[in-house]
């Protein structure tokens, strides 16, 4: 059975590919940036890659016709690609708003419509899960709006596909991390620091302080948790957002 990874050419994507090919999956490594979606699948080893962007409709289509094809049966889909940018709510661009929302939230939606019509037609069921994050579940996040307006979507949007789709026998959960070392958080950390006035050493000791148990999360941790949401030991679970994050909030 094949699990295909939506921005798996770095960060949580490539460590959830790794963690699925390691259990024995056949893994399908797609990414906008085709030549890192590309470095991932040799680096792991047997895995295979194609193009895919979660702004186009048609670009997720193809992805998921040619990993069927070649890896076999849909069995996990996940949709990992994600894109953030940082500014005050009042200076934030349509430019940052509509790339935010139509990545993170939109892409999201489609791809699940996609995953589903799949998994549907197979008629074997499936599993769809959504990385979302802490700011779907916490909106106190500085300078991230757009942000945490594409991710609170996800936490609802799985639990409207996990109910519509329970009948075909498709589960749909979300995950929700934290502050995880990934480039992408090497980045806000240095638009924090820009916008606090602040050094990013300093913006890192927040992000600690932050988090009870005191450590910023790795992106394997994360995957680990997504590899057993896709696992029978959870085959009673869907429509749920599960944290990890150390603590850094409560629900």
């Amino acid at each position: 059975m094949t699990v295909l990874i939506t921005g798996a050419a770095a960060g949580i994507g490539a460590a959830t590919a790794q963690a699925f090919a390691a259990a024995g999956h056949q893994v399908a490594v797609t990414d906008i940036d085709s030549d890192a979606a590309k470095r991932t699948a040799d680096a792991i080893g047997g895995a295979a890659y194609f193009e895919l962007d979660v702004r186009n409709r048609q670009s997720i289509e193809k992805a998921c016709i040619k990993a069927v094809s070649s890896l076999g049966p849909l069995e996990t889909w996940v949709s990992c690609a994600g894109v953030s940018s940082m500014a005050r709510f009042v200076d934030l661009t349509d430019e940052e708003i509509d790339w935010n929302l139509d990545v993170n939230a939109r892409g999201v939606l489609v791809s699940g419509q996609v995953a589903a019509k799949q998994f549907i037609e197979q008629g074997q069921g499936g599993c769809i899960i959504n990385v979302a994050s802490m700011a779907g579940k916490r909106g106190g996040v500085p300078y991230l709006a757009h942000y945490v307006a594409s991710k609170f979507a996800v936490v609802g949007l799985t639990q409207a596909m996990a109910c519509e789709l329970a009948p075909f026998g498709i589960r749909v959960n979300s995950v929700c991390p934290g502050y995880v070392r990934t480039a992408m958080q090497e980045r806000e950390i240095g638009w924090e620091a820009e916008l606090r006035g602040l050094s990013k050493e300093q913006v890192i000791e927040y992000y600690v302080s932050d988090t009870p148990q005191r450590v910023l999360q790795a992106p394997e941790q994360v995957a680990a948790l997504t590899l057993f949401l896709a696992s029978d030991q959870a085959s009673a679970i869907t429509g749920e957002s599960v944290a990890i994050n150390g603590g850094s909030y409560m629900d």
